[in-house]
């Protein structure tokens, strides 16, 4: 059996620290984006676990199979982002296809000048998959390529920019719908949103399926009992998050989150100014994060079929790179609603 690539082994192929391993390999801390990726396609040569399934050296292609498909992202999914599992089957798909994956970090110069990463060549790229990509005009740069392109979600409102590419995203919108339904069902009225609605597509979306459930079920939207500050830092920020909660004219019964991450940021908030979850306040995620099984009380959130996705992505861009002429496809993958104790719903 081989032997297991360790972060120490990729700082001492590096020459880098082992803490500097672990911030890129984590999407934590601050680097350089080009450490970050250098670490990134190291980890990706040395098979290290989060990367099992790339093959570490270019595989040389029979006739008419392909050889190389490009990652494009402004911020790796690591940890217990859904988009790390998906990627996971997603390089196991297309391994098996004899196929590579090349990593190219999007830099904010590369986005401002509109400029394609250092390294990339369309030539030799079969196709690209873009995640974590939300900046419309450079969506567009991609799209103009007339490569097999697959974005796995997208800047809000992606038909304004009419991408030529297949668009995967989990379903959102009727998840969202059900879950603010539920509570309804069980006297809640009083129901925030927080997270920035127009940071991508899904999260315009799960925005979009709580205002429908509130018309559809007669109670008015209230604007003054959420948070929709542009941007994901405010978010992490406990003592922005309990100043703003602090502002309220009137708690929430219950706040709806964009993710998971900010629904857990917002609990801590809520602690830390004495009011308790479920008790005072109820609170929903959304991704089924690891930390949402975690954190007490444990949250109740929306499950992302993250490995199915993977390969689902895979067969979208593999058969599109087999027959670049069929219809362009956008293609919502089923999630399910997981109630846990931050809601006292059970299923």
């Amino acid at each position: 059996m081989p032997q297991k690539v360790t972060i120490q082994d990729i700082a001492d192929a590096l020459g880098v620290s082992r803490n500097t391993v672990s911030k890129a390999l984590n999407n934590t801390g601050v680097l350089a984006d080009a450490t970050k990726e250098k670490i990134l396609q190291k980890a990706v040569e040395m098979g290290y676990k989060h990367f099992a399934y790339m093959p570490a050296l270019p595989i040389q292609p029979k006739a008419g199979e392909i050889h190389e498909i490009a990652l494009m992202t402004c911020s790796m999914p690591t940890g217990s982002h859904f988009g790390a599992h998906m990627l996971n089957t997603f390089q196991e798909k297309i391994s098996s296809q004899g196929c590579r994956l090349s990593i190219y970090m999007i830099r904010e110069n590369d986005i401002e000048s509109l400029s394609l990463p250092n390294g990339f060549n369309a030539e030799s790229t079969d196709g690209i998959i873009c995640i974590e990509m939300f900046d419309q005009s450079y969506s567009q740069l991609i799209s103009n390529l007339d490569l097999p392109t697959l974005f796995v979600d997208t800047g809000a409102n992606p038909s304004s920019c009419s991408l030529d590419a297949d668009l995967l995203y989990m379903e959102n919108h009727d998840s969202i719908y059900q879950l603010v339904c539920k509570i309804i069902e069980h006297g809640k009225k009083n129901i925030g949103f927080a997270g920035d609605i127009y940071h991508c597509q899904s999260f315009y979306e799960r925005w979009k399926g709580y205002r429908d459930a509130l018309e559809d079920s007669g109670i008015p939207f209230s604007p003054d009992n959420c948070f929709t500050e542009s941007g994901k830092h405010p978010y992490s920020d406990t003592k922005w998050l309990s100043k703003k909660l602090s502002a309220l004219p009137q708690l929430p019964e219950v706040f709806i989150c964009a993710n998971d991450f900010i629904a857990i940021d917002i609990m801590k908030a809520l602690k830390a100014l004495g009011i308790s979850v479920p008790d005072d306040i109820w609170l929903c995620g959304f991704d089924n994060s690891m930390e949402s099984r975690i954190i007490e009380p444990h949250l109740t959130t929306v499950h992302i079929p993250s490995s199915a996705m993977g390969y689902i992505a895979a067969d979208l861009l593999l058969s599109r790179i087999d027959d670049p002429g069929i219809p362009y496809r956008t293609m919502h993958v089923k999630t399910v609603v997981k109630y846990r104790s931050s809601t006292n719903i059970t299923e």
